[in-house]
């Protein structure tokens, strides 16, 4: 088994290979993981590991207000989590890639004295999550890379996924959701088709979180295509879709 380490950025929702991920970096600890990351070389990759939040706080409650007078705040690296942190994620998460790291000075105007960062990064691969450090500035883990298996029929499902998305995409176009412009151009690669729907897919995020675990393509698709033809018949049946709000996309508080 090879593993390798990466800081990890806990999320309240589930990054995919091939999608970008928009952060707005404020609280301490993930100002110091992208101060770390922007020592590395600029035209190479500035790997972290996004996962998902099986049971926790994405922000630490130390805000104003928070948490009830009279009770100590937690920081730390693990704040809002577990006391073994891998107690707090799911066991499956994606690599990201920060392609533009964007400091807001603070008053010293250099980048060790911003309030935070702009960060733009895209998702590359998936790893399953081995061990948890909690013992530095900010969490870091031991990851296995995961490999990207096809499986059997594939390409056929893929289709039949790509025929129902389109479906769903109406559907959803009068209650005004966001999905994929009409217009807009369809991979026909059966990976590239599993992860891109599997984001753009109205869902809440233990489901999206089965998605990106699946044993392989072809599992996948097979489970999307089912799900697609249930929200669409259940949205066809409702004059307006209730939980809108609810909609989860690749964003973050933080």
């Amino acid at each position: 088994m090879t593993t390798t380490r990466l800081p990890l950025f806990p999320l309240n929702t589930v990054l995919f290979p091939g999608l970008v991920l928009p952060l707005n970096v404020f609280e301490a600890r993930y100002r110091a993981l992208m101060r770390d990351l922007l020592k590395l070389p600029e035209d190479g990759p500035r790997p972290f590991g996004v996962i998902a939040i099986r049971d926790g706080h994405e922000v630490a409650p130390t805000a104003t207000g928070l948490p009830e007078p009279g009770e100590q705040p937690e920081v730390g690296p693990g704040a809002g989590f577990a006391a073994d942190p891998m107690d707090s994620f799911h066991g499956v998460g994606c690599v990201a890639d920060a392609a533009t790291i964007r400091p807001r000075p603070g008053d010293g105007g250099a980048d060790e004295a911003a309030e935070g960062y702009e960060v733009l990064a895209t998702g590359t691969t998936r790893f399953r999550l081995r061990s948890v450090d909690a013992s530095g500035e900010y969490l870091t883990a031991e990851v296995e890379p995961l490999p990207e298996v096809t499986g059997e029929g594939a390409g056929a499902l893929a289709s039949g996924v790509l025929r129902a998305f389109r479906t769903y995409q109406k559907v959803l176009a009068g209650a005004n959701e966001r999905t994929l412009a009409p217009g807009q151009e369809l991979p026909e690669d059966p990976g590239v088709v599993s992860y891109l729907v599997a984001a753009a897919t109205m869902l809440y995020a233990p489901d999206k979180q089965r998605l990106l675990q699946a044993r392989d393509t072809a599992t996948r698709l097979a489970e999307e295509l089912r799900i697609l033809r249930r929200e669409t018949a259940l949205i066809r049946r409702l004059p307006t879709v209730p939980g809108a709000e609810f909609t989860l996309r690749p964003t973050s508080l933080n």
